[in-house]
């Protein structure tokens, strides 16, 4: 049974689950929160660039994923345009994916892509969107964060992760407390720093509405010794951004438009800046789902993509092991990604505030973006992908 794309769709809108004074846009209401403490791959995955089984919609008969696998193609398509395959060439089952479609169709999630081996075999949207709709990713833009200091790292624009966050933005030998001068860049991407934590209360509304996000920062009390407690910040993270920024001479945009965003043909995707001029690495990103699942095929591919190696694969490694354990809560965390089991499988994530969550599940060769506007429920596609995408596993 094919998805019946909407009549109304919205190819240039952006789909705005929350304003700028809302809530932290992090996952903190649930995996993370004090509150809730309780592979073969084609030679390019992802790609297409001489594949027969890539077609334009409306040929065939026509599968799941709402697109048509066919035997010829009428034209070769652009070398970043994804291949589409039916779900069960791929090892789910259709029928189980189209109860995952009539159970979507009663929830807060807009969009769904499920890649298995580097084809899209199904796809999901709700009325109103398709797959060119564009949606705020949220916390989710961490994890590109992160990707793109381990890329700086190799090319020497950062020297080390222990190194003094001070010596790459000298602001930070200003600031008042002995403990700032003791965080080190592997801190904020841990969230170790010892900031305190703003997703809740009046903080995030003061900082996101205040004219200059770094300087609100750095007048900020760090609550304790940096390295000893895991506690969520998107302050650390645009802390991060800036050191970055300073440091290289480069705007983060600018620098993921040329080592992630261009390579991978991820032409939706903008990051939005703060009044301060830095990129908001941690909560700014937006872009449609399709390019949203390219990053998560980046990083199952080891960082690389069409014969390149985008992203060092040692750093792949490291930001998607546990590097902040703490068993007060079920997922635990990398470098800029959250690592979890979901149905007896070991999966990493980017997750962002309102159900935004990009799955990578290395052993299945799988993939999984959502895409919701669940408020603070940052983690409730999670019963979707397990009680359904891993269920239809044949």
């Amino acid at each position: 049974m094919a998805i019946e794309r909407p009549a109304l769709a919205l190819p240039a809108v952006l789909a705005c689950f929350l304003a700028f004074g809302c809530t932290e846009p992090g996952p903190e209401q649930s995996p993370t929160s004090p509150a809730d403490l309780d592979s073969a791959l084609p030679a390019t995955p992802g790609l297409a660039p001489n594949s027969s089984t890539a077609s334009p919609p409306g040929r065939g008969a026509p599968t799941l994923s709402g697109r048509t696998p066919s035997s010829t193609t009428t034209a070769e398509p652009e070398p970043t345009d994804w291949r589409y395959d039916r779900p069960d060439n791929h090892g789910l089952d259709p029928e189980a994916l189209q109860a995952f479609h009539s159970a979507l169709a009663d929830s807060q999630i807009h969009a769904s892509v499920i890649v298995k081996d580097g084809y899209i075999v199904d796809e999901y949207y709700g009325p109103g969107y398709d797959e060119t709709s564009l949606f705020e990713l949220n916390s989710c833009t961490k994890s590109f964060t992160g990707a793109l200091i381990g890329v700086a790292l190799e090319e020497g624009l950062i020297d080390s992760i222990s190194d003094p966050i001070a010596k790459y933005f000298p602001p930070v030998a200003r600031a008042e407390g002995e403990y700032w001068q003791r965080i080190t860049v592997e801190h904020l991407l841990t969230h170790s720093s010892g900031l305190d934590w703003e997703g809740s209360g009046t903080s995030w509304q003061e900082w996101r509405g205040s004219d200059n996000w770094t300087d609100f920062i750095l007048n900020r009390t760090i609550g304790g010794e940096p390295g000893l407690r895991f506690n969520y910040s998107t302050m650390g993270v645009h802390l991060l951004t800036a050191a970055f920024e300073e440091a290289s001479g480069r705007a983060l945009d600018d620098y993921g438009r040329e080592h992630i965003f261009e390579p991978l043909g991820m032409r939706s995707a903008h990051w939005g800046k703060g009044p301060d001029g830095v990129t908001d690495g941690g909560n700014g990103l937006t872009m449609n789902v399709h390019d949203a699942a390219k990053f998560g095929q980046l990083f199952l591919n080891g960082g690389s993509w069409d014969g390149r190696q985008l992203i060092p694969a040692a750093w792949i490694a490291k930001s998607t092991s546990v590097q902040a354990p703490d068993t007060r809560r079920p997922s635990q965390y990398g470098y800029q990604w959250w690592i979890r089991e979901f149905a007896g499988y070991n999966t990493y994530l980017a997750q962002g505030h309102g159900g935004q969550v990009i799955f990578v599940v290395p052993e299945l060769g799988l993939v999984t973006v959502f895409t919701s506007s669940y408020g603070g429920e940052s983690s409730a596609p999670f019963p979707y992908f397990e009680d359904y995408v891993l269920a239809a596993l044949v």
